[in-house]
């Protein structure tokens, strides 16, 4: 079963199986209001997205948000780019961080913080494949202790 974040809309748990996650930030977005409301009926994916930095400015790709179903001909594209809203020191950060070679921005999970659509973006470095089997053992390890402990 899939656990699930409280307070989480979205999470992308494939994000953390390739990346090494170094640093997280919290960005708002430039919505249209279908796209609220489909964010807060729950019809978003992260998978596929990533962010990228263009012209000074953070822009999402590849999220899909449904289109809204009571939505009329102003419905929105459900996986257009979409900017995303961070401070001046916090973009200068992610441009100098995302130069360095196998670095990248990923967007980790989607939450409603004061009623604003929020966006957990982190700064991944790709996984090898080697990393990935050696997490896959420790996660193995774990639950065979914890089952171990649970059964004395």
């Amino acid at each position: 079963m899939a656990k699930k974040d409280p307070g989480a809309i979205a999470t992308n748990r494939k994000a953390r199986h390739d990346f090494h996650i170094e640093e997280t930030f919290e960005a708002g977005m430039v919505l249209k209001g279908t796209e609220i409301k489909s964010i807060r009926a729950g019809r978003v994916n992260l998978k596929d997205s990533f962010a990228r930095v263009y012209k000074g400015e953070v822009y999402v790709h590849n999220l899909h948000i449904s289109e809204y179903t009571q939505g009329n001909q102003f419905n929105h594209e459900p996986t257009r780019a979409r900017k995303l809203l961070l401070h001046r020191k916090e973009i200068n950060q992610l441009i100098g961080q995302t130069q360095q070679k196998g670095y990248s921005l990923v967007p980790l999970k989607m939450y409603i913080k004061n009623g604003v659509a929020k966006l957990l973006i982190g700064i991944g470095r790709g996984k090898k494949k080697y990393d990935k089997r050696e997490d896959l053992k420790q996660k193995a390890m774990k639950r065979d202790v914890e089952r171990a402990l649970k059964d004395y």
